[in-house]
């Protein structure tokens, strides 16, 4: 409950609390901006006519008391056991919070038990959008909805795998089969896991993944310029959360120089990325890097040849001694420079781009074995 008067000139969270609270009502349909002016002062004053208070434009202790009655129900009956959770909370029950709200796509972070500022933030988002009042605190009330929402889930199946799984949100172009060589299992148990009559996937759906939880294994990589933690999980066909995890990060801001642990798995085909130039083909790509135009294209999800300039592609390698990383050439570059900085030759160097003399050029992307 608030206990803070507020009238026209204000402004802050609370005037955002009382605005949200006179939309649900429907005395306030202007956007939500925490600014006390006309159209609140309005939705004020015609929520006092309503409901027989002194039509003043002032909110005080008698009209929060109101608000509050009437936009917070309590569902004590049905979610008696839950408690109210705020920043600073831990426990099983913000672990569930946070795994519901990653699955509704208003968490991002990793299911780590702990109420942080993170957790907060996708509250407030979910609240917001669900019309409930953006306080970043879970009541009655937010665990109603959530629950709502999130019913169409078995959750005994999820109780029985909340240690042994990890959530994976469908992009563009994945396939079960892709997902399941990505994080080393089956298509089938992919379906198991979710249910799935068939193999058919839509953008942003959620999935959950059967995690490994043998020692995994890992490479080393040094974070360069215009490095992300996308970039990077791409480039070693891993996730954004994995590398998180594994190096204890708790935000996604990398620094150059930054030393990281990437999860590699244990028997798949390694991978590196190519970028393709002009004159390219699959044939050609393949040949070059000794595998086959199929291979490639299931990797990358191709329905027939066609290549244009610039197009990313993940290419399959059987050296499982061989690692490599894309560097971008920078002003004062050699290719003598490069191969020194990482204990290559200029030859390999050449010869892993298909390169015919040794000019560069600012912003080239090329390949280095490590």
């Amino acid at each position: 409950m608030l206990d803070e008067n507020l009238q026209l000139g204000d402004s802050g969270n609370n005037v955002r609390i009382l605005q949200e609270k006179l939309r649900i009502l429907g005395f306030y349909n202007a956007i939500i901006t925490g600014n006390f002016g006309l159209s609140t002062e309005v939705g004020v004053e015609a929520f006092q006519r309503q409901y027989g208070l002194e039509e003043t434009g002032i909110v005080n202790d008698e009209m929060w008391r109101l608000l509050f009655e009437l936009t917070e129900i309590p569902y004590a009956s049905t979610f008696s056991n839950y408690p109210t959770l705020s920043l600073g909370s831990s426990g099983s029950y913000v672990r569930e919070l946070q795994r519901k709200l990653k699955t509704l796509l208003y968490y991002t972070g990793d299911i780590n038990s702990f109420f942080d500022i993170e957790t907060q933030t996708a509250v407030k988002r979910f609240q917001f959008h669900n019309n409930l009042t953006t306080t970043g605190i879970v009541n009655n009330q937010n665990w109603e909805v959530l629950n709502t929402l999130y019913g169409t889930l078995n959750e005994c199946v999820l109780d029985n795998i909340d240690d042994n799984y990890i959530t994976y949100i469908v992009e563009s172009g994945d396939t079960l089969y892709s997902i399941a060589r990505r994080y080393n299992t089956t298509v089938d148990a992919l379906k198991n896991l979710n249910n799935l009559t068939d193999n058919t996937l839509s953008i942003g759906q959620v999935l959950f993944i059967p995690s490994n939880n043998a020692s995994t294994p890992t490479t080393t990589y040094t974070v360069q310029a215009g490095d992300t933690l996308y970039s990077i999980a791409q480039r070693y066909n891993t996730t954004v959360d994995a590398i998180k995890s594994l190096n204890n990060l708790t935000s996604n801001t990398l620094s150059i120089g930054q030393i990281l642990q990437i999860p590699t798995i244990n028997g798949s085909t390694s991978t590196i990325t190519y970028t393709v130039q002009a004159g390219d083909t699959l044939y050609s790509i393949a040949r070059r890097y000794n595998t086959t135009v199929d291979a490639i294209k299931s990797l990358n999800n191709l329905i027939d040849n066609t290549l244009s300039i610039g197009q990313i592609l993940q290419i399959p390698t059987d050296n499982e001694n061989t690692s490599t990383i894309t560097y971008i050439v920078v002003p004062g570059d050699t290719l003598y420079s490069i191969a020194r900085r990482y204990n290559t030759t200029v030859d390999a160097i050449k010869s892993l781009n298909n390169l015919i003399d040794n000019t560069l050029s600012i912003g080239q992307m090329l390949i280095i074995a490590i």
